[in-house]
């Protein structure tokens, strides 16, 4: 039986991203869908609305991240990772707005369950890929 080789903080970094955007892409469809009329009140339907957005705009900048992830190596390596720290950031920040949106009482609590348990898991995926691409850049940085 072959041994396994040890993933590399790059491999690591790069799957954790993929499975980031992969939430957020289904997590944005599920919002697309829920949000279609009827919607029984308009804060709801403005929460979902803005939520939508954001989660729409994470898919954008964990795509970028993954674009730029590809292209980190050599003489463009620190700026590429920054730009990748800096869009799955965005990201994280985008996923939290959008929870912030679901924090009145007065929502109608099935839906802010369903919604916030979704975004609530793809904030943590998205956490989970920045700390792996912090890793890897801050690994890669310290090497001669």
């Amino acid at each position: 039986m072959p041994a396994r080789s040890k993933p590399t903080p790059k491999l690591l970094a790069s799957t954790a991203l993929n499975v980031s955007l992969r939430n957020t892409y289904s997590t944005s469809r599920l919002m697309k869908r829920v949000s279609k009329p009827p919607v029984l009140d308009p804060r709801v339907a403005a929460a979902m609305l803005d939520c939508t957005e954001e989660v729409g705009d994470s898919v954008y900048e964990l795509q970028r991240s993954m674009e730029e992830m590809g292209q980190a190596d050599g003489s463009r390596f620190s700026k590429a990772m920054s730009d990748v720290e800096t869009w799955v950031s965005a990201a994280l920040t985008d996923d939290d707005t959008c929870l912030d949106g679901f924090a009145e009482e007065v929502m109608n609590k099935k839906v802010a369950a369903i919604i916030k348990r979704h975004v609530q898991r793809m904030a943590r995926l998205t956490s989970n890929a920045l700390a792996l691409v912090n890793r890897f850049a801050s690994t890669q940085a310290s090497l001669p």
